[in-house]
């Protein structure tokens, strides 16, 4: 593998640099003296930062961007070999770096790398870590899968050893990375169109668990089924948390108030018990935290500083995210999209005040869609009414003979008021007219179904 010398900077190329996590390891380098370029398809808020901090923006990609004055290029997983920029690469003979290459060759420089994984949670827990840090005056490196409002961005360049990331298992991209500290959220079927089975999945996140050095620590969700096999011989020192007291950190007396945001005491192995306050809703959130406080009891942050910088915590840009409100209406967006997000995020949306509840989802992936099909339906019959809109197809070209209309039917088999529109304008005409003062409307899915939303707004 090619090694960037980060004493020797040189140029290089990134290809999809507009991505949340391309665009903050990009502007990393630039700010370590690397003269960083990079392509992507179209502009985004993303690529006019990086153009304002003088990095050069190519849209649209073509061979004749990969020029010879290019010492690396680096792609992320969503690249693939027909790239007309992947392919003058190569021949070329340039060196190139994956996007989970460059990160572990980064976590490297500091002395204390903490990954957080996990099927879900990710962006939120990495965000709640963040926050602490922060508050703790600790000068952090931060690398977020979303934006937090607080650093202005996804990405915060601090002076001092600690790095924050997340870890995605997509392509065991996770596995390139060097962690000190890792933390483990969940693990379910997930990225079916990469790993075989659940059972493939979770021998990826062993090994993860296995790139912990000796002097290292698992923090882990200890009701992950079978959670031994995850952890069993691991060099590095295991914590877990969960919602019962099997694990070294569990709640009690959960309270919720008008909005969804929790109120807990919390358990720990040293026989502690501590009160919390949360400001984003539902019982996957309790979770997170208890994950972000294991790790700040673990660096010996005060535990006052922990508890206020949790009760700050107000979110990451889609999740749960209150956008406003329309005639009466309160409209949130949120990230879902996958059957037990959805659960999560429509259970919590239950303990808000609101009469009916409508969830508008954008499926995400012909194949996700198409494995957990039921799974899907079933989520969504926690709403009161149900809106589709067409499959946000991503990566994916071959529609593997799913549709959102595949998807309605299953949900209206199982006695839910469920419609489809194949436009958006059709689905702001609908909810203009049905909505009614009292109700929540959540736009939802990883695609660009937030505009919804914003749009109705905007009317």
């Amino acid at each position: 593998m090619y090694k960037l010398d980060f004493t020797h900077p040189v140029s290089v190329y990134f290809v999809g640099i507009g991505g949340v996590s391309m665009c903050g390891l990009a502007e990393l380098l630039a700010d370590a003296g690397f003269q960083v370029s990079g392509s992507d398809r179209s502009p985004s808020a993303l690529t006019d930062m990086l153009e304002s901090k003088g990095i050069t923006v190519f849209y649209g990609q073509r061979a004749e961007n990969i020029t010879d004055s290019i010492d690396c290029v680096v792609f992320t997983s969503a690249i693939h070999p027909d790239n007309p920029e992947y392919i003058a690469a190569h021949e070329k003979k340039l060196p190139c770096l994956t996007r989970g290459q460059l990160m572990g060759q980064i976590m490297k420089n500091y002395h204390t790398p903490i990954a957080v994984s996990g099927t879900h949670g990710k962006t939120t827990t990495t965000s709640m870590v963040s926050e602490i840090l922060l508050a703790a005056d600790t000068d952090p490196t931060l690398s977020i899968g979303g934006i937090l409002k607080d650093i202005g961005g996804n990405m915060r360049i601090g002076k001092s050893g600690y790095f924050v990331t997340e870890a995605c298992e997509y392509t065991n991209s996770f596995l390139d990375f060097s962690p000190k500290i890792g933390i483990i959220l969940n693990i379910e079927e997930d990225h079916l169109d990469f790993f075989k089975d659940l059972a493939d999945i979770r021998s990826s996140f062993r090994k993860f668990a296995g790139l912990l050095p000796g002097d290292g620590c698992l923090i882990v969700n200890g009701t992950i089924e079978n959670v031994q096999e995850i952890t069993d011989n691991l060099a590095c020192r295991v914590i877990t948390f969960g919602m019962d007291a099997n694990s070294d950190y569990y709640p009690t007396d959960i309270r919720y108030d008008e909005a969804g945001h929790s109120e807990f005491i919390l358990h720990d192995s040293r026989g502690r018990e501590r009160n919390f306050a949360l400001q984003v809703p539902g019982e996957h959130n309790i979770s997170n935290a208890m994950a972000a406080i294991a790790l700040a009891d673990l660096l010996s942050i005060d535990s006052t500083v922990t508890a206020e910088a949790l009760r700050r915590y107000s979110g990451t840009d889609r999740r749960f995210e209150y956008k406003g409100t329309i005639g009466g209406v309160t409209v949130i967006d949120d990230y879902a999209h996958h059957p037990t997000e959805i659960t999560m995020t429509l259970r919590a949306a239950a303990n808000h005040k609101h009469n009916r509840l409508w969830c508008v989802f954008q499926p995400h992936t012909y194949s996700r869609t198409k494995a957990f099909l039921k799974e899907f339906a079933q989520a969504l019959t926690l709403a009161d009414k149900v809106v589709l809109a067409d499959i946000y197809a991503a990566r994916e070209t071959d529609t593997l003979g799913i549709s959102s209309e595949t998807l309605q039917h299953e949900i209206q088999a199982l006695g839910k008021e469920c419609y489809y529109f194949p436009t958006f304008d059709e689905i702001e005409i609908f909810l203009l007219e049905n909505c009614i003062n009292g109700d929540m409307l959540i736009t939802m899915g990883a695609g660009d179904v937030v505009k919804i939303g914003e749009s109705l707004l905007g009317k």
